[in-house]
């Protein structure tokens, strides 16, 4: 397929956290689910049947936590990887032809106790082509904290994923993740062409730190980036509108082919043009960047310099303290070798 539309679709989150157990919890996600095909349909009547790609903001079936227990997280909003919320989500992608992309909070039998926060990947088929788990995060389990365990179960491109499909080679970025440009550089060497990023955040006016990162992981990337953010989320304390607005599309030189304000809407939306960007990035000049990557340079100060440690979280005891004590002891290490 040479192009195709995609649409960044901004939906309301609706959050479980005032639930009373997991069946009203998923009675909850359920009707979230349920919203969502209406909308899907309408959408692809007014954008046309070439609207191939869908891409959801992150939270749209749960919300996020907010004091809860890993525990209790875990038993209230998280779902398992052959669950029926997939298989829900799997009839829309069927019945309308496209590929959707999301971001849930899954469960992992290989990891008992844990949850990750998930981006994902349906076809038309139905199929769970991607599953992107997502590396930094401030308050949740990610799979560096389990580490050589995650590479044992799916090794590195399992970290990396990229889907070699009809519509281009799709790779998924969630949240502040953005703001990480190795996360976006292992992916595009990995042949990533088109970014689904699904984010709950601040919008406004002003070039805020991940509005200005969007635009730069297109451009040294050579890549398109789909953004998808919330219409809000409804059901906590936090005002409804915080994380609302914004949804766009940027194409690989960094110019936002759609953008669409606050509220509920399907205005992001643009045609993706594969052969374009592919004759891009083929073209020899001072703007191919990929081309001109010195990736030996860089290599040896990454190799001998440890952040954040790795698996940290091998006992799936650990309550929340564990994540803001673990970045305080980091500060203070990086404070004493001289780098901040």
């Amino acid at each position: 397929m040479e192009s195709f539309r995609a649409l960044a679709l901004q939906v309301t989150c609706h959050a479980v956290n005032a639930a009373r157990d997991r069946e009203e919890a998923r009675s909850l996600i359920y009707q979230a689910i349920a919203r969502l095909e209406p909308q899907i349909a309408a959408s692809i009547a007014f954008i046309g049947f070439d609207c191939k790609l869908i891409v959801l903001p992150e939270y749209f079936l749960t919300g996020f936590p907010m004091g809860e227990s890993l525990t209790a997280w875990a038993e209230k909003a998280c779902i398992e990887m052959a669950g029926a919320e997939y298989e829900a989500l799997s009839k829309i992608a069927q019945k309308h032809n496209i590929f959707l992309a999301g971001n849930a909070y899954e469960l992992d039998p290989n990891f008992p106790g844990l949850y990750f926060q998930t981006c994902f990947i349906i076809d038309p088929s139905g199929a769970i082509i991607l599953r992107y788990r997502r590396l930094n995060s401030m308050f949740a389990p990610t799979p560096h904290d389990v580490w050589d365990k995650y590479l044992e179960c799916y090794g590195l491109d399992g970290v990396f994923p990229v889907a070699k499909t009809d519509i281009g080679n799709l790779a998924a970025l969630a949240s502040e993740e953005i703001l990480y440009p190795e996360v976006a550089r292992c992916l595009a060497l990995r042949g990533a062409e088109i970014f689904l990023h699904t984010t709950s955040e601040v919008y406004g006016k002003d070039n805020a730190p991940k509005n200005a990162a969007k635009i730069c992981r297109a451009v040294e990337n050579m890549a398109y980036v789909i953004s998808a953010n919330t219409a809000g989320i409804a059901n906590i304390s936090i005002p409804i509108s915080s994380a609302d607005g914004g949804s766009k599309i940027i194409d690989y030189r960094g110019l936002i082919l759609a953008e669409t304000a606050t509220g509920e809407s399907m205005a992001a939306f643009a045609e993706i043009d594969l052969e374009a960007l592919r004759r891009y990035r083929r073209r020899p000049g001072l703007n191919n960047l990929l081309s001109r990557q010195r990736l030996e340079l860089y290599a040896q100060t990454y190799h001998q310099t440890q952040i954040y440690p790795p698996n940290t979280m091998l006992n799936p005891e650990i309550d929340r303290k564990h994540f803001i004590q673990t970045q305080q002891k980091t500060i203070e290490r990086l404070s004493q070798l001289g780098i901040i």
